[in-house]
């Protein structure tokens, strides 16, 4: 733990974890790396071409910045002059009545001039909310309660069961009556000193809710709050909702999707963003340049290049997995805290860094195998091109075999002597280099390319050839000594 902690001390300020961006009241997409205000332009347009209520979702995985691009778009509809609420789902399951929840968001809204229309609200919605709990309740109950519920049913005598009945008609109508009074005096309040233009009321991270809320809330937004004046944006991963409402109704074979238009009028999709941008954007913010840039670093000439592998290799990793953000993000993270182990004159391998943290991230079990030397080498070729993309582009496909080579040398050298394998080989009647094992990822002829990496890297002034996987691996899982 000292080691660690002196390794952080020795990057004092040097950031290892992302942050909400700053968003700026006046140009609030002004931090933006992924230049996504032309997506809240046409959002914008959307609200402003469309006079009656309705539901939008913004359907993209989880990971990928709706909530940034949502809480930016937010304050350049307020700049617009539109009033808005932000409504974190997610973070508000815990208060189980949804009614309360989106009321109280509501509230937000209110000033002098609207204090007692709110308050003629709040007194409409008190008992609609038992009411509709105790609605909940008969239509749950045998659900909860199973034969209990008809037992009691049968003991009731025909005048007992007849006052019930027109006891759950009466019900029946005074929630029709409450709910279409709480929607006229809702609507009165969204539209009091609106000029013209509806409430936008944003609801993030429905997706990620317990199931039973993210269901309910879709069923308040329909059944009480759908109102001229309101425009509903729901932040959603619609693969992870569907599942959501499968779970509530207890059955796999549901058409969620179509159940889901019951409540939603237009979807969008923030298109993906530009890997290349977002990479840079992350080396940046986790100020890389303070170790690949560093004085006593550049004197070693073998170094200069370091940057612009670790980025140009990190940008076609991720473009062609498609990682979401989120992924992109959390393995610069642990990349930049664990170059705080390498000294200056230490190779970092900058390619071979990024692919076996992304490993670590996302193909753990591989990764252990490659730690413990589990494999053999045709073994870990095949195992790492099952996960490599199969359309690599010509321009691009070197870097991945040179990456390819440095793995296979580097887990070469940390095998046991009586285990190491004889890589390249020299044919006794020809002549020429064989390979031991083979590249599928390598489409020359004999793997030549393949070959010529190999050879590149074992007489790159004779350093590179010594050094194995454990060089990397100790630095990665943070338990290598720091180098200074």
């Amino acid at each position: 733990m000292k080691l660690f902690n002196d390794s952080v001390n020795k990057y004092l300020g040097m950031k290892i974890k992302h942050f909400d961006l700053g968003i700026e009241e006046n140009d609030p997409f002004r931090e933006c790396k992924l230049n996504r205000k032309p997506y809240a332009e046409i959002l914008t347009n959307i609200v402003e071409s469309y006079s009656d209520s309705f539901v939008l979702a913004i359907d993209n995985e989880w990971g990928t910045g709706k909530t940034t691009f949502l809480k930016m778009w937010s304050q350049e509809l307020k700049n617009r002059g539109f009033r808005t609420l932000y409504f974190n789902a997610w973070e508000n399951d815990f208060e189980n009545d949804v009614l309360v929840a989106l009321i109280s968001e509501l509230q937000d809204l209110k000033d002098k001039g609207s204090e007692r229309i709110f308050n003629q609200l709040v007194k409409q919605a008190a008992p609609l909310t038992k009411r509709l709990l105790q609605g909940l309740v008969k239509t749950q109950i045998e659900k909860y309660a199973g034969n209990e519920f008809a037992e009691d049913t049968i003991q009731l005598s025909r005048d007992d069961f007849t006052k019930y009945l027109k006891g759950q008609i009466k019900g029946y109508n005074d929630r029709k009556k409450a709910i279409q009074s709480f929607k006229y005096s809702l609507e009165k309040f969204v539209n009091q000193s609106n000029e013209g233009k509806p409430l936008i009321f944003i609801i993030d991270e429905l997706d990620r809710c317990r199931p039973n809320y993210s269901v309910e809330v879709l069923e308040q937004i329909k059944q009480l709050f759908a109102v001229n004046g309101i425009v509903f944006v729901l932040s959603i991963d619609k693969i992870q909702l569907c599942h959501a409402i499968r779970g509530v109704y207890g059955n796999e074979n549901i058409d969620a999707e179509e159940y889901l238009r019951r409540f939603i009028d237009i979807e969008y999709s923030i298109p993906d963003p530009n890997t290349e941008v977002f990479c840079k954007y992350l080396y940046d913010y986790f100020q890389f340049d303070e170790f690949f840039t560093f004085d006593q670093r550049l004197k070693y000439q073998i170094f200069r290049g370091d940057k612009e592998t670790f980025l140009h290799f990190s940008t076609i990793l991720f473009d062609y997995e498609k990682l979401p953000l989120r992924s992109q993000e959390k393995i610069f993270s642990h990349a930049r805290l664990t170059l705080t182990l390498f000294g200056n004159s230490q190779f970092v391998l900058p390619n071979l860094l990024i692919l076996l943290i992304f490993l670590r991230a996302r193909y753990r079990p591989l990764y252990n195998k490659i730690k413990t030397g589990s494999l053999s080498l045709q073994e870990l070729i095949d195992e790492i091109e099952k996960i490599l993309p199969q359309n690599i582009h010509e321009d691009v496909i070197r870097q991945f075999i040179h990456t390819e080579a440095l793995l296979l040398l580097t887990y070469n050298n940390a095998l046991k002597s009586k285990t190491k394998h004889q890589i390249l080989a020299q044919d006794p009647d020809t002549q020429e280099k064989r390979l031991s094992i083979l590249s599928r990822l390598d489409k020359s002829p004999q793997n030549e390319v393949f070959i010529t990496m190999v050879e590149a890297i074992s007489q790159f002034g004779g350093s590179r050839l010594d050094i194995d996987i454990h060089h990397l691996i100790s630095k990665i899982d943070l338990i290598s000594p720091i180098s200074e």
